[in-house]
């Protein structure tokens, strides 16, 4: 008799749970990757929102040169895009005529100038002298005439005389004595010398002439156009030998120092900037290379982006105009050039910006 084994039928897992025990897995890698990559991202967007960009153009400042007075160009000692300095003489007028006018009020200057000189050293002792001997003729003629009265007066009382003899002899001798009393005045005038109120007009008259000098000196000088500040000629309006009004413009001087970039930052990021800030200049010339800045200047107002302004901004968005000071020892940057600025808004705001260093 045959004994059969009976097998126990293996018993497996349902399909439901092992479909289950995947998605678990699938769903916990997923959230893993995708928390690492928000951890990525968050850290990303936050080293980007620590640098601004902004967008701008080198800032066109421009200064119309003119002459004060009017003239012929002589010279004109540069050409457009000459590259000129502070006090360097740019245009020249013709001098002559100021010339002339300089020296007319030298001349009347130092006549003013010997006036008052003698005016301060009083009379000389010639003058003193004669105005003495004036008061010892008239003290004679004085006593010449007294003696004459008395002789006269004595011939009265025996009659042989008139008494309109008399009374001319009283009078000769009146006239003799406001005769001495005016020369011993005039010895005192001339001794005491020229008035106070003289000496004083004089030396404003003086004055008023030295200053009438120096402004024919000035003119003179101004027929010499200076360069006011270092930039670049733009424009060469007039020609040697053109007639010229006052306040003709004859030259445009674009400035470069300093050197300016104008752009635009908009209103979210208006509290991430402040003046002193250090920034990097880029420009599509030269891609490689990084020019140094800093932010010198904030608008206080709000205006519209200019159209001139190459931003990926919306055009209707409101910014603030900033200024930003940038160093080009070498002159590479030209004026109206568009360039992209970056500021690091986490900097250390104990840093002071400066060319030199």
């Amino acid at each position: 008799m045959a004994i059969g084994i009976q097998q126990q039928p293996q018993r497996c897992l349902p399909m439901h749970v092992f479909v289950s025990s995947r998605l678990l897995l699938v769903t916990a890698l997923t959230v893993l990757l995708a928390a690492a990559a928000g951890c990525s991202d968050q850290r990303k967007n936050k080293g980007a929102a620590e640098v601004l960009t902004v967008f701008g153009n080198v800032d066109i400042r421009e200064v119309q040169l003119a002459f004060q007075d009017a003239g012929r160009i002589l010279n004109l000692a540069v050409d457009e895009g000459a590259l000129v300095r502070t006090g360097q003489v740019v245009a020249e007028l013709d001098p002559a005529r100021y010339q002339l006018e300089v020296q007319r009020l030298s001349g009347e200057v130092a006549a003013q100038s010997r006036v008052l000189d003698r005016l301060h050293q009083g009379s000389r002792p010639q003058e003193v002298a004669i105005a003495k001997a004036g008061v010892s003729m008239a003290r004679a003629n004085l006593m010449d005439a007294e003696i004459l009265l008395s002789r006269k007066q004595s011939l009265l009382l025996t009659n042989r005389i008139s008494q309109q003899e008399i009374d001319s002899a009283q009078t000769k001798v009146q006239t003799s004595l406001a005769a001495l009393k005016s020369a011993e005045e005039g010895v005192s005038v001339v001794v005491e010398g020229p008035r106070k109120e003289d000496i004083a007009a004089a030396e404003a008259t003086l004055t008023a002439l030295q200053a009438t000098k120096e402004l024919a000196e000035k003119r003179l000088a101004d027929t010499k156009l200076l360069a006011p500040a270092d930039g670049v000629i733009r424009n060469r309006i007039l020609e040697p030998g053109a007639m010229v009004a006052a306040g003709t413009a004859v030259l445009t001087l674009a400035l470069t120092n300093p050197l300016w970039v104008r752009a635009y930052i908009s209103e979210p990021d208006l509290g991430k900037v402040r003046e002193g800030m250090l920034a990097e200049l880029r420009t599509d010339t030269h891609p490689d290379k990084v020019y140094k800045g800093w932010v010198g200047f904030i608008s206080s107002t709000a205006e519209f982006t200019p159209k001139t302004v190459e931003s990926t901004e919306l055009r209707t968005k409101l910014v603030y105009r900033a200024r930003i000071i940038v160093c080009d020892s070498q002159q590479e940057l030209r004026l109206g050039m568009p360039v992209t600025v970056t500021v690091n808004t986490k900097q250390d705001q104990s840093v002071k910006a400066s060319c030199s260093d």
